[in-house]
């Protein structure tokens, strides 16, 4: 955009509306940008741009990449969309239809968000059975492990997987988990081409799950929805015949978010 398009650009946004508009364009984005791509977005010179992230970055908002010269989501940012998604409105849809789901698969649903060390349960509907894998609302679980954190991992783009895969590092919980990059990325492929994840006691031993995305209007993951079941009531292949539940209630989920 030519300098005198880009300050007469300037002049047009308010000032107290700047820091939101960046936020905004990262957030809308889904991937982390570099000033250039958000000051050419904007239409705000760089040295703005460049202040506006300080800011943004020293308060908590934002954080940069693994690259260092690119913003994506900060704790707090992420914490506003955790709020934002736990609003009374948005929450008594979602228990209505995961109370659906665990009453009609009779096992536990969960739906779980991405935050930046691992999976954190937003909510979650417990089986009436006795036996149960209990996990409470807020609890973070890894993603290498995890049917929820498996599907969130297969719809990262390439360079941004493998810059995870080169960091996180692959602890074996149980003698199922996948411990190398090689196995782990042959799993994300699998569940990229079937549209499901799987966890088989690879997070805990007896514990059993599927899940499937919960997209929004552009169809980038925003939650996972999972069912959870001890080995002893479901195998991997006793609760893949409950797959078209799950996915259904995904899409109400998905619609829910979008409305």
């Amino acid at each position: 955009m030519p300098d005198d398009l880009k300050s007469e650009q300037e002049t047009q946004i308010p000032t107290n509306l700047r820091l939101l508009l960046l936020v905004e364009e990262i957030a809308k984005a889904g991937i982390p940008l570099k000033p250039m791509q958000l000051a050419d977005a904007l239409g705000l010179p760089k040295p703005t741009i460049h202040r506006l992230l300080q800011t943004a970055e020293a308060k908590g908002f934002l954080q940069r990449d693994l690259d260092g010269r690119s913003y994506g989501p900060g704790p707090r940012l992420r914490q506003i969309a955790v709020h934002t998604m736990s609003s009374e409105r948005l929450r008594t849809g979602r228990l209505a239809i995961l109370k659906a789901v665990a009453e009609e698969i009779g096992e536990t649903c969960n739906l779980a968000t991405p935050d930046r060390e691992g999976m954190t349960y937003l909510d979650r509907v417990e089986t009436k059975w006795p036996l149960r894998i209990q996990l409470p609302i807020g609890t973070q679980v890894p993603f290498h492990c995890t049917a929820s954190g498996k599907m969130y991992l297969s719809t990262l783009r390439e360079r941004t997987l493998e810059a995870v895969l080169s960091s996180m590092p692959l602890n074996p919980l149980t003698e199922q988990t996948i411990t190398t990059p090689t196995a782990l990325r042959k799993e994300l492929s699998d569940t990229r081409e079937r549209g499901y994840s799987q966890d088989d006691q690879e997070f805990m031993s007896g514990m059993t799950a599927l899940a499937v995305p919960v997209n929004d209007s552009t169809g980038r993951l925003i939650a996972t929805l999972s069912v959870h079941a001890p080995d002893q009531r479901h195998s991997v292949p006793d609760l893949l015949q409950f797959l078209p539940v799950l996915k259904a209630a995904a899409e109400r989920l998905s619609e829910l978010h979008g409305s």
